[in-house]
């Protein structure tokens, strides 16, 4: 099969598994990383070489962009301590055991030993996202896991790019030295730089097919020149993704965010396929070339740094937990976060697109590459199934399941948002505005009271049998050849509108799938 077949496949293979994902309130990252595994066995799979910057500017730069640009700046100044802890803290740690690990047990040159570990040691946010997606827990772990993966990526792809020019240059010299001090503060400022400009620019495509491509382009392009200035291209999308996000949330339209949201979630979840594709490709060709004694080894290695990456994450959760809980309780303040949150968090830390990215991304003459590559496949593989499969009981085991609470604070924000409008409209005049303030008041009275529930049931039989008929009488146009396709989509489109804002949360939520 070739690689373009064997991509078909697997995204329809991974279609049935996001439902079946879906259905089972499991991760959809587990389920692709089995059908990953599954490619091993393959026959006639052909091998895929991506040069490794095209690798990391392919996988990584959409995924930062995407979770920086979804990750509110407000939270990470809230939320920073335990962000730091995980951040620098986690993955520092995480990097240096298994560096530890590659040097002692297969002796990997210490630099080497150190890209091994920062490949391995960030947690993946689309696995993060998929499993939160799925379960209603306490808010603030929410946050800080989202958040934290963000952070998380951007330590280890610093760690990795710092230790893979070292071992590239094959020593620390002052020329070396002088690029890695200069591209953090350098790729911070250009990617704010680079974001000012950005808005400038796409103020004229907003809301069009262009401005969705003009946002890929615009993500591919600064990761490239970043690099091309030997700044931190990580630290530039990332600036760039959250200058973004305060610059234009208030300016952009509904319809361009709604486009950008749904085309972003694709694209991701389609470079996740092609990602768990090449580890499966790759995978058979080093498996298939190795000596059976060496396989052993291999095998054997990749437990250990498996084990090292799971068993750190839980020291490190548990631990900061426990020592923030302590300090609290000294300062007469309670626990910021029980000891069953942290054990959550703890084992919310499976890897994905950025371990499988950044595995891709070594170069052909890295110190045992094969070894890497595998031990860091494994990782992925492990991390997703064991821990991916099993947090949907661990959540409801721990009690930490609060999806009533949820929906009811959910009714109360529906609620207050709908007052907001309310208000506003208090003293205006006129028969529209009268029609304005009924729908408000069904909808604020809708979400608090039964009666009014059932009058806002009501209300979306009506209007759903209602634009339903509108959709039959543009169709009846439409063949009586009374409009062109231009005016026809243009007139589905706001009865598609339409019918979103009376759909209940629910019915939504299974469309959006």
């Amino acid at each position: 099969m070739s690689f373009f077949e064997s991509l078909l496949v697997l995204i329809l293979v991974a279609i049935v598994l996001l439902q079946l994902s879906r259905r089972l309130r499991v991760p959809y990252p587990s389920m692709l990383a089995l059908a990953g595994a599954a490619a091993v066995l393959i026959p006639g799979a052909p091998v895929i070489n991506l040069d490794p910057a095209t690798a990391l500017a392919l996988f990584i730069a959409p995924a930062l962009l995407d979770a920086a640009f979804d990750f509110p700046l407000g939270m990470a100044k809230r939320f920073w301590l335990p962000l730091v802890v995980f951040a620098i803290g986690g993955v520092v740690v995480t990097s240096a055991i298994v560096a530890w690990v590659g040097w002692a047990y297969i002796g990997l040159p210490v630099a080497a030993a150190v890209v091994l570990g920062a490949i391995v040691a960030p947690p993946d946010a689309a696995a993060a996202t998929a499993m939160l997606s799925t379960m209603a827990i306490p808010r603030e772990t929410d946050t800080i896991l989202r958040g934290e993966s963000l952070f998380n990526d951007a330590a280890a792809l610093l760690i990795f790019d710092a230790a893979l020019a070292v071992q590239s240059a094959g020593h620390l010299d002052w020329q070396v030295g002088l690029h890695l001090g200069l591209a953090v503060p350098g790729g911070i400022l250009f990617g704010i730089v680079a974001a000012r400009i950005v808005r400038r620019l796409t103020q004229s495509v907003s809301g069009t097919l262009g401005g969705n491509v003009m946002q890929f382009a615009q993500t591919f392009l600064l990761w490239i020149l970043a690099t091309r200035l030997h700044l931190s291209a990580v630290l530039a999308v990332v600036c760039c993704g959250m200058t973004l996000a305060q610059m234009s949330e208030a300016r952009s339209s509904a319809r361009m965010r709604v486009q950008s949201y749904a085309v972003w979630s694709v694209a991701v979840f389609v470079l996740n396929v092609m990602a768990f594709l090449l580890m499966g490709m790759q995978a058979r060709a080093i498996l298939f070339d190795m000596a059976p004694g060496h396989l052993g080894e291999a095998i054997t290695f990749a437990g250990l740094v498996v084990l090292s990456v799971i068993v750190v994450r839980l020291v490190v959760c548990i631990g900061f937990n426990r020592v923030h809980a302590w300090f609290a309780r000294r300062a007469g303040r309670p626990e910021p976060a029980t000891i069953k949150q942290a054990i959550l968090a703890g084992w919310c830390g499976m890897r994905g697109l950025v371990t499988l990215a950044t595995a891709f991304a070594l170069p052909a003459d890295f110190p045992q590459r094969d070894m890497v590559v595998l031990a860091a496949f494994a990782v992925v593989l492990a991390t997703l199934v064991a821990q991916g499969l099993t947090l949907v009981p661990l959540i409801r085991f721990l009690g930490l399941d609060r999806g009533d609470e949820g929906l009811r604070e959910q009714v109360a924000i529906r609620a207050h948002i709908a007052r907001a409008g309310f208000m506003k409209l208090e003293h205006a005049e006129g028969p529209e505005a009268e029609l304005l303030r009924n729908n408000f008041k069904l909808e604020k009275h809708g979400s608090l009271h039964d009666e009014g529930a059932a009058a806002l049931s009501n209300y979306r039989r009506l209007a759903l049998e209602a634009i339903d008929a509108q959709r039959k009488a543009l169709e009846e146009l439409r063949e009586d050849n009374r409009l062109t396709v231009d005016e026809y989509n243009l007139f589905l489109e706001e009865i598609d509108w339409r019918e979103l804002s009376v759909l209940p949360e629910e019915e939504r939520r299974i469309e959006e799938i």
